[in-house]
């Protein structure tokens, strides 16, 4: 099985589940360097953010069905009045890494390889994190809607990834926000250079109208979501939101052919 949604009961169950239900410990076999990408745009509480305690249900998985997997636990965040470090404090994700002996990476400040394909109008070259290209990346965003993406998934969660340095002074109160002139084009143009191995959507809760505030899903998505087609993912994300899935260019297949 390449796709999976579980109904929520709690992160360690249904994340398991998921992961069972995707043969995860085959797909990842010996000697895997992991990469765990959350979505920490900023230190703003779950579920706008990604709870620790699903990222933590994932590295217990690795660790109890005895792989010997590196992982690595990785953001880049987007709030200009903080850095990275500061939001995984802020976040519990620092006691998550004392815990479980990981370490935590800031994106904005690894070291960047320079990338290009003559498919891309936007960004024909970028410089990227070089350890997304020799780490098996988990993407675990937060289901939530996007005022320009029109969904936040696993697609839009790789913007963390992308260093803040090259925004040509356009970034306001965002370091990532050169992304948003184009949005749906960056998104896919980023995911055309790396694309998740595999995303884990927590959907426990899903916030209702907005990524940064405003109300919560009522009554909650109640659902944990997984796979490594993570085009279908956010497909089945959009549709668990009530969102018209073809008017959104990012999560359409045939854009990543």
């Amino acid at each position: 099985m390449d796709f999976s949604i579980r109904e929520f009961t709690d992160f360690q169950d249904s994340v398991s589940r998921v992961l069972d239900d995707l043969d995860f410990k085959k797909a990842i076999g010996t000697g895997a360097k992991i990469l765990i990408k959350p979505n920490c745009i900023n230190n703003s509480p779950p579920p706008i953010t990604t709870p620790v305690e699903c990222c933590e249900a994932i590295i217990r998985y690795i660790r109890e069905i005895g792989s010997d997997a590196q992982v690595v636990l990785a953001e880049g965040c987007g709030d200009s009045d903080r850095e990275t470090f500061e939001v995984f404090c802020d976040l519990g994700y620092d006691r998550l890494a004392r815990e479980y002996g990981i370490e935590l990476l800031d994106l904005n400040t690894e070291s960047l390889v320079k990338c290009s394909r003559k498919d891309c109008r936007i960004f024909p070259e970028i410089y990227l994190p070089e350890i997304l290209f020799d780490h098996y990346v988990i993407s675990v965003p937060v289901l939530k809607p996007h005022t320009l993406a029109r969904i936040t998934g696993a697609l839009k969660n790789m913007m963390g990834a992308a260093p803040p340095q090259y925004d040509g002074g356009c970034g306001g109160s965002w370091k990532k926000a050169y992304f948003h002139n184009h949005m749906q084009e960056s998104i896919i143009e980023l995911n055309k250079y790396k694309m998740a191995d595999l995303s884990i959507v927590d959907g426990s809760v899903g916030m209702a109208q907005s990524h940064l505030g405003g109300p919560t899903c009522d009554p909650p998505v109640n659902r944990i979501f997984g796979g490594y087609d993570v085009v279908r993912v956010d497909r089945a994300c959009a549709e668990f939101q009530g969102l018209r899935v073809g008017d959104i260019a990012h999560i359409q297949e045939n854009q990543y052919r």
